[in-house]
């Protein structure tokens, strides 16, 4: 009876415990005949994860290292401007579609060619030749056939379409089509002309075009054989349409994110920039009407409430007051204290109507909305508390 050495037993109950701790270890490439061999005997096992190499160790995909992973808000994330919608394939049946027959153009026919009764009555001759090769299956002499009578009278539609209806038989869509195009150009309402376009285009795979044609036809000279057809051009026509719309509204979503992370951010800046004018904890100094405007703007913009305090060198309450703005400045960090002499910023005082110092605005988003008169200073700072919330 074979005996494995003691080492060896230990070895393989030791791989085995590695095993069961990470199935995934009978994936390495080294342990392939041993895989295929557990297969062989009806063993299953949890399907691979692939790797990826980061450094000194190995970090499945998927997993995020955190350390390198440079979090964003929405307002702070980059705009990527190449990030394009990758749209999927679409299940389409295929079946009997063709590859676009690159023959030389068939003859056409001078338009400008008088056509005599006579010629017509040849014309006629040659397409009932058509017709009985057709019906012999001779398809190749039915075109010859219907060649020399459009040569004839390359005025008659219906010879274009016919002619186009046997290049449908041959799988010649690209001929067929220029039939087509030519029997509508002379009779926009030809039935056949349109049948004829629009099964080439089904053979080629244009769905939605040859639906178009297809529905058209049977407005105008409905048969079974338009109907068979647009049982199979129909649904892919309808998959095409509901994959373009898909795609039209994620992309407009798409953009409308991309908007507003572009408005968030210009809000952003705008709010940075206006912070940036107001010193908080201080009071601004203002000088003059163009020197006020921008400071009342920052404040809205922030939505923060602006108190503004007209003063004078000579007004003694002002100099008792004072102090007691700068402290509340010092307090309440979100809100805008300005402050105006009178003597100095006389445009201002003039468009704010002061008739008595010290006198407080306070603003909020452009308007105001209290004010306080003299040098009270419980009654300031309950309302600078009122209004700062």
């Amino acid at each position: 009876m074979f005996q494995m050495d003691a080492a060896k037993v230990t070895e393989l109950k030791h791989f085995i415990d590695q095993c069961k701790a990470n199935p995934s270890i009978i994936h390495t490439p080294s342990l392939a005949f041993f895989k295929t061999y557990l297969q062989s005997l009806g063993a299953r096992f949890p399907p691979e994860t692939k790797s990826v190499m980061t450094g000194a160790h190995m970090q499945e995909k998927g997993d995020i290292d955190m350390a390198d992973s440079g979090e964003y808000s929405d307002s702070k994330r980059p705009i990527e401007d190449d990030d394009e919608i990758v749209e999927s394939d679409i299940d389409l049946d295929n079946t009997d579609v063709v590859e676009p027959d690159n023959h030389p153009p068939q003859k056409m026919g001078d338009h400008a060619v008088e056509v005599t009764e006579e010629k017509r009555d040849a014309a006629q001759t040659e397409k009932l030749k058509a017709m009985d090769a057709i019906s012999e299956g001779k398809l190749e002499e039915a075109i010859d056939h219907l060649t020399e009578a459009i040569m004839l009278n390359p005025t008659s539609a219906i010879l274009y379409a016919t002619r186009g209806s046997v290049f449908v038989k041959l799988k010649k869509p690209l001929a067929a089509i220029r039939d087509a195009d030519a029997a509508l150009a002379i009779n926009s309402n030809s039935a056949k002309g349109y049948k004829a376009r629009g099964m080439a285009r089904a053979i080629l795979g244009q769905w939605e075009q040859a639906a178009t044609d297809l529905h058209e036809a049977s407005k105008l000279d409905y048969d079974d054989e338009i109907g068979l057809v647009l049982k199979k051009v129909e649904p892919n026509a309808h998959k095409i349409e509901e994959h373009r719309r898909k795609y039209e509204r994620l992309r407009k979503e798409r953009e409308l994110k991309k908007a507003e992370l572009e408005r968030k951010q210009q809000a952003e800046a705008q709010e940075s920039e206006a912070l940036s004018a107001l010193k908080e904890g201080q009071v601004r100094g203002i000088h003059s009407a163009k020197e006020l405007d921008p400071k009342l703007n920052a404040a809205s913009k922030t939505s923060r409430l602006a108190i503004l305090y007209f003063t004078a060198s000579w007004c003694g309450p002002c100099r008792m007051i004072a102090p007691i703005f700068t402290s509340l400045a010092a307090k309440y960090l979100k809100v805008v204290f300005l402050k105006v002499d009178i003597d100095e910023a006389r445009d201002v005082a003039a468009r704010w109507n002061i008739s008595s110092v010290p006198t407080f605005y306070f603003i909020k988003n452009g308007k105001e909305i209290d004010k306080v008169v003299g040098a009270d200073k419980n009654e300031l700072e309950r309302k600078v508390k009122q209004h700062s919330g």
